[in-house]
């Protein structure tokens, strides 16, 4: 398609037991072992952005997706330095289950082939589709469940209220609130209200537009 390179990368539910991933690629021996000893990828501005897109992106286009970082730009001279350029990266990700992208890149001194983005994409789509097939990755069974109650506290407590503003919103005792979320925190085994609200958001038991639209 007019690409130097590529590489597919797709993970399971992070904290499984069972936890299963997949990495396919080709690219240059000098930004693999950089890239891999240095263990970048949790630095890796692409694969944050592939986390906050809805469609392929060109990584030209990453500072609109994600706010970059000193250390971003960076990182992306020394993959250009290591003879990674420019790509075009199509995310999967499902909250609670996995993530995985995969990328399209050119050389220094080549540019993206425009023309060929929607095949790009459909590609891969495909190419993922297939690696969650191959990993033999499964919804997970073993998801902690909440009341209802248990839930709208979490919620209300994401949108930043109190345990007392939380007891007059839904018509319940302050204490019983804290009970709600307290035994909330014991099922998904932590011990701070903000782990909590990661794990209910990533398991999707409430959701980022259920925040943000109150907010609005």
């Amino acid at each position: 398609m007019g690409y130097d390179h590529f590489a597919l990368t797709y993970d399971d539910r992070p904290g499984h037991a069972d936890r299963r991933s997949l990495l396919i690629h080709d690219y240059p021996d000098e930004w693999a072992e950089v890239y891999t000893g240095f263990s970048l990828s949790r630095a890796d501005p692409i694969r944050r952005g592939a986390e906050c897109s809805f469609t392929g992106f060109a990584w030209q286009r990453i500072g609109d997706i994600i706010p970059l970082t000193a250390s971003d730009w960076r990182m992306l001279a020394v993959g250009r330095d290591n003879g990674i350029d420019d790509g075009y990266t199509v995310p999967r990700h499902l909250p609670g289950e996995a993530s995985g992208s995969c990328s399209f890149v050119v050389r220094p001194g080549r540019r993206l082939p425009h023309h060929m983005l929607g095949a790009t994409e459909l590609v891969g789509a495909l190419a993922l589709t297939t690696a969650r097939r191959i990993a033999g990755i499964r919804p997970p069974s073993d998801r902690p469940v909440l009341t209802d109650r248990q839930c709208e506290c979490v919620l209300w407590s994401a949108r930043g209220k109190t345990a007392e503003e939380i007891a007059g919103i839904l018509g319940i005792k302050p204490d019983t609130v804290v009970q709600h979320l307290k035994a909330a925190r014991e099922r998904y085994d932590v011990h701070s209200r903000s782990s909590l609200i990661l794990c209910v958001l990533f398991d999707g038991l409430i959701s980022f537009g259920d925040i943000f639209r109150w907010w609005r």
